[in-house]
């Protein structure tokens, strides 16, 4: 019976050590938000592991959900990825759909990741750059390129899966 109370102190304290570390360790996350269709699921992540989120938008969006802070830019082109970049900071988990974007954050040693749960690493950014300098130059040429699917239920699920692993991986858990 000691041993049991013993051990459930030792859990209680190694939580609470967890929790500060958490609280200390600043990770944040940040949200390219124009068109973003999964702010409520960053929302509730974001509360089960105690991170603040700060949502960027321009002037033609209005976001409130109670938890986030929201910085709001002029309309000007880039101008709300620009906002988020100069924000980011290293730890950080940058979510948006936007290749550049990500680059720069990965330069920052943050964590980035977009809409349907791709996460953004090294290993993969140089070829999503590439692809879209190519689907630029076809469509500059005339060409056509696909448009995207409607989003789905699976994406959601993809996503929140793949934030909570980077909630995970971002605060050493």
């Amino acid at each position: 019976m000691f041993a049991t109370a013993y051990i459930c102190i030792i859990k209680s304290i190694r939580l609470n050590i967890l929790l500060e570390d958490l609280i200390l360790h600043n990770t944040r996350i940040l949200v390219d938000a124009d068109a973003c269709p999964v702010k409520d699921i960053i929302v509730k992540v974001a509360k089960e592991f105690k991170l603040k989120v700060i949502m960027f938008t321009d002037t033609s969006h209005i976001i409130e959900d109670g938890y986030s802070q929201v910085i709001t830019v002029s309309q000007g082109k880039d101008a709300v990825d620009i906002a988020l970049i100069n924000q980011t900071q290293k730890g950080d988990i940058v979510v948006t759909q936007d290749y550049g974007v990500a680059t720069m954050a990965l330069g920052k040693q943050a964590y980035a990741i977009n809409q349907n749960g791709l996460i953004y690493n090294e290993a993969n950014i140089d070829r999503l750059l590439m692809e879209r300098y190519i689907a630029q130059k076809v469509r500059r040429a005339g060409g056509r390129t696909y448009n995207p699917k409607k989003r789905s239920e699976k994406a959601n699920i993809d996503f929140e899966r793949s934030l909570r692993k980077l909630c995970t991986s971002a605060l050493n858990i």
